[in-house]
């Protein structure tokens, strides 16, 4: 195995283009978006951008930066903590945060373009890839694309998604050689520091696909809607792609400029020595399980152990009302994902197949189905969800 600190010393030193991520909890104070922070940020990426680097900035802050614009001037009576006010919030403070952006990089001879995502424009694969087109085209022109959920619209992103996830899927659209997360914490640390003050940092992560996620931490930041445990999922979705992430303190004034220069600080989180198929990355992350299938003993090993499809015969409980083509996700007996991916079949039909053998399909639900209810091409194993 590479020595980890060799492989960062030469993804430092190497790396063409960076997605950087902002949460909420760095840019943010109780009186609400911090200016000093946005411009300290916006000079460390200026100066990673003037030495020839192609830097990707996916933030947060529409939300706070919205309310700290009506505690200003105070709508009379009104709630401005509820969902619709979070969403009446995020579309008042965006255009505000981008200004700052602007206003900021400008003074840095840099120009920026404003990119708002769903996980819709994920969905659909034609704006995946108009998506992907025009992050490309930014980025050769010299542009600094800089990125943020579109909250105003996006109900379901805006109560259970967070910008972890967005950047997770953004590395995958702008190919990206290095995930650099800015945190309110310094580090990801053997236990929660909340729990355990006498908890270490960890320098490392050699394995995320081996770590036991749930166990590390749990709960969300007070300020932001992901916390490390968001940060860990993304970290290990990136290391599925093959980028190593490095997850930094971004209260720590010019933590950015100071890690990029490989200063002892943070955790360093190595990625697979392989990527998987971009095609099977975007199938299991373009959108949410829309329902369960439970799987027994022996199915649940064919699927790890063997790279097998999934067959009829092997499900033993099927949740959730879905159709062919949906995005289910897959378990074992005791209630362990397996995996994700696309059923060939609805799931009224799946309960009438399920424990029956393959060539019983066509006795049950009529002549040319497929043999597989999922089809291993169609999977991704041990997803980060």
């Amino acid at each position: 195995m590479q020595d980890w600190r060799e492989h960062k010393r030469t993804v430092l030193e190497n790396a063409k283009r960076v997605l950087v991520k902002v949460g909420s909890a760095v840019l943010t104070d109780e009186h609400g978006l911090n200016l000093r922070v946005v411009n300290r940020l916006t000079d460390q990426i200026a100066s990673l951008h003037d030495r020839g680097q192609d830097v990707i900035l996916v933030t947060s802050g529409a939300v706070a930066a919205g309310r700290q614009a009506l505690l200003a001037c105070p709508p009379c009576g009104k709630d401005i903590f509820g969902l619709p006010a979070k969403q009446a919030a995020a579309s008042i403070g965006q255009s505000r945060l981008m200004h700052e952006y602007d206003e900021a990089f400008a003074r840095c001879g840099k120009t920026t373009a404003q990119i708002l995502l769903t996980r819709d424009d994920f969905q659909s694969r034609q704006r995946f890839l108009n998506a992907r087109n025009t992050l490309t085209t930014l980025l050769e022109w010299r542009v600094i694309p800089i990125i943020n959920e579109n909250d105003s619209v996006a109900v379901a992103e805006l109560a259970f998604g967070d910008n972890d996830a967005l950047a997770s899927m953004v590395l995958g659209l702008v190919d990206a050689d290095l995930f650099v997360n800015l945190t309110s914490a310094t580090g990801v640390f053997e236990a929660n520091p909340s729990e355990n003050p006498k908890a270490c940092r960890l320098e490392c992560i050699q394995e995320i696909a081996h770590l036991d996620v749930e166990a590390m931490c749990h709960g969300k930041t007070t300020v932001g809607s992901g916390g490390m445990y968001s940060k860990l999922l993304a970290a290990k979705r990136a290391a599925q792609l093959a980028v190593p992430t490095l997850i930094v303190s971004g209260k720590e004034r010019y933590a950015l400029e100071k890690a990029m220069a490989g200063e002892d600080m943070g955790t360093w989180i190595m990625p697979e020595a392989q990527a998987i198929p971009s095609r099977k990355f975007w199938l299991a992350y373009h959108s949410k399980p829309m329902g369960e299938i439970w799987v027994d003993e022996g199915a649940a090993r064919a699927l790890r152990e063997k790279g097998k499809s999934l067959l009829p015969a092997g499900i033993s409980r099927v949740e959730g009302r879905f159709g062919k083509g949906a995005h289910v996700r897959i378990l074992d007996w005791q209630g362990q994902t397996i995996g994700v991916g696309v059923t060939n079949y609805a799931a009224q039909d799946l309960k009438k197949i399920m424990g029956r053998r393959t060539g019983s399909i066509e006795e049950l639900l009529g002549p040319g189905l497929y043999p597989e209810v999922v089809h291993r091409d169609n999977m991704l194993l041990d997803p980060a969800l």
